[in-house]
């Protein structure tokens, strides 16, 4: 059904169904949805046109509604289509175009098109998870899978700035395989799900993951504990990470915690991390790692592990 709304829709163009689209003279411009192209219903959401030149007017357009939203930019090239408070009215494919302000005659061919995908409240969000759970290295394989509770619906990931193909499942999950990962798929994923004859009234997203790509190229940091040897309860514990870097953020890992992400902005190359009022609960292999401030989503290796032995 999204298929043939985006043909219909393309077609209106080549048939010069509006106006304001001439000859095409300037190039397309690129359009994206941002946070995501799924929505909550209720929640916000806005679509963004970039062009090439400044002083454009901009065109948004649904499929199926003939009067376009317009937006001037008399000074950049990005126009903003902010939609809020959601209704299911705003699911669809929208595109946009633009053209000159000083002659109107000179227009934009259209951009492609997008979707929004509205979260349809009867239906149970989907998990996700991602093997390995800790990260990929740059060039290595990543696998998203993503479950619901319905067979025979059609899933789809969700990260800002990327287009995944949805994908049918007969089951109740899916899997979505990423190789050669690139520096550009760290970041931050949700999946949700709709049925095949609702394509635009979807699941709410799922909670998010985040991926994060290990550079090999980022020098390892150093690791280390003060006290040295074994502590004994109750006692406090200083693990002290050291890069080279003053630009990154310090996390701490401890082995066998899904959840290790102790982190610290260091005031120069290196941090402390305070553990007090020692338990046997805190023994353990702990390493740590740092991740580039300009680049949240890009970590470096994490160091060698150092034990932590509590008495008894």
């Amino acid at each position: 059904m999204a298929s043939a709304l985006t043909v219909l829709f393309l077609s209106y163009w080549l048939a010069g169904h509006s106006g304001v689209w001439g000859g095409g003279e300037f190039l397309k411009p690129t359009i994206w949805v941002s946070p995501s192209s799924v929505v909550a219903l209720g929640g916000s959401v806005t679509i963004r046109c970039e062009g090439l030149y400044p002083g454009m007017e901009f065109f948004l357009h649904k499929a199926g509604q003939p009067n376009p939203q317009r937006q001037t930019v008399p000074d950049g090239t990005v126009a903003e289509f902010p939609i809020a408070n959601v209704s299911r009215e705003d699911g669809g494919s929208y595109a946009c175009d633009y053209r000159s302000i000083a002659d109107q005659s000179r227009s934009s061919h259209p951009s492609d098109p997008v979707e929004i995908i509205v979260g349809e409240p009867s239906y149970p969000k989907p998990s996700i998870s991602l093997s390995p759970s800790r990260g990929v290295s740059l060039g290595g394989a990543m696998t998203v899978w993503c479950r619901g509770q319905h067979r025979g619906v059609r899933f789809v990931l969700n990260k800002e700035g990327r287009h995944f193909p949805p994908v049918v499942s007969d089951d109740i999950e899916v899997v979505f395989p990423i190789s050669n990962v690139s520096r550009e798929d760290g970041g931050s994923y949700s999946c949700s799900y709709h049925s095949r004859s609702e394509p635009f009234n979807v699941s709410y997203p799922s909670d998010p993951v985040e991926l994060v790509v290990r550079d090999p190229s980022l020098p390892r940091p150093s690791i280390s504990l003060s006290p040295t040897g074994v502590t004994v309860p109750g006692a406090n514990v200083t693990i002290q990470c050291q890069g080279q870097r003053r630009d990154v953020t310090f996390f701490l890992h401890k082995a066998g915690d899904r959840n290790p992400q102790r982190h610290m902005d260091p005031a120069g190359d290196g941090v402390e991390f305070l553990i007090t009022t020692m338990g046997w609960q805190q023994g353990g292999n702990y390493s740590c790692s740092y991740r580039l401030q300009s680049e949240p989503f890009i970590s470096s290796e994490p160091s060698d592990p150092v034990q932590l032995v509590v008495a008894g």
